[in-house]
């Protein structure tokens, strides 16, 4: 994520830095430990928030509450949060996410349901493509039955998947725009034993006009779990974090 290298040193300045995995945990509060070790965030963080926050000098305070706003989202015990390095090329600051939405948390039986990605690009000075400051790039993967792969409007139904959501969340995303991909693989040689596989592919990305970016999380967290097939949480019913 932008503002900081692996190595603790503030970045060169006209170049976009980037922050350990572990910044955007420690910029919120502190860091939570997996069993192997690695930072987790959403359903594996602990809401801790010390008195006082070790941040790089150079990250603008409007990132840093834009980053701390995406701590208050609980995701649904089936998906799994974790930090990654954002891209450090499109923008001056960015942060990224990937999530897992398993049938079951730990068992090794478990299925993949689905993955994706959400990544949120930062610039101070504005961008003209993106009418804002604040980009949000996101991507869904599901595998899907190949009957529904083959339907000319599985396409159009999976965008308004997004689009539906979004104005549900009172959200009006500026400049949105993406794409939904169906791939259908298929196995040959020592391989040609395995069904083939569909799977659906959505990306699409939009403008934040406010640095509350807590709303596009669920936003995005929920068409996971739309594109995975989990049914929806009964109403009035909030997701929980896991103990352990």
């Amino acid at each position: 994520m932008a503002g900081r290298s692996t190595g603790g040193q503030a970045a060169a300045p006209g170049s976009a830095s980037s922050l350990t995995p572990a910044a955007l945990l420690v910029v919120g509060g502190v860091p939570d430990q997996g069993g192997d070790g690695a930072p987790k965030l959403g359903c594996e963080t602990r809401a801790a928030y010390p008195e006082e926050v070790d941040r790089p000098d150079d990250v603008p305070d409007e990132f840093i509450r834009a980053l701390r706003s995406l701590r208050t989202v609980t995701p649904r015990a089936e998906i799994i949060l974790d930090e990654v390095p954002g891209p450090t090329r499109i923008a001056p600051f960015s942060a990224a996410l990937t999530a897992e939405v398993r049938s079951a948390r730990r068992s090794i039986t478990a299925q993949d349901l689905a993955s994706g990605r959400f990544v949120v690009l930062y610039d101070p000075a504005g961008n003209d493509a993106w009418e804002g400051c604040f980009r949000l790039v996101t991507l869904v993967r599901a595998p899907i039955e190949p009957e529904v792969g083959t339907d000319p409007l599985m396409a159009e139904v999976a965008w308004s998947w997004l689009t539906d959501a979004l104005s549900s969340s009172g959200i009006d995303p500026q400049t949105a725009g993406g794409t939904v991909t169906r791939v259908l693989s298929q196995t040959f040689g020592s391989l040609s034993e395995r069904e083939e596989q569909t799977e659906l592919e959505i990306r699409a990305s939009w403008t934040s006009a406010t640095e509350d970016l807590s709303p596009h999380l669920n936003v995005w967290t929920g068409l996971l779990c739309q594109a995975a097939g989990l049914p929806p949480l009964p109403e009035g019913v909030v997701a929980l974090r896991p103990r352990g």
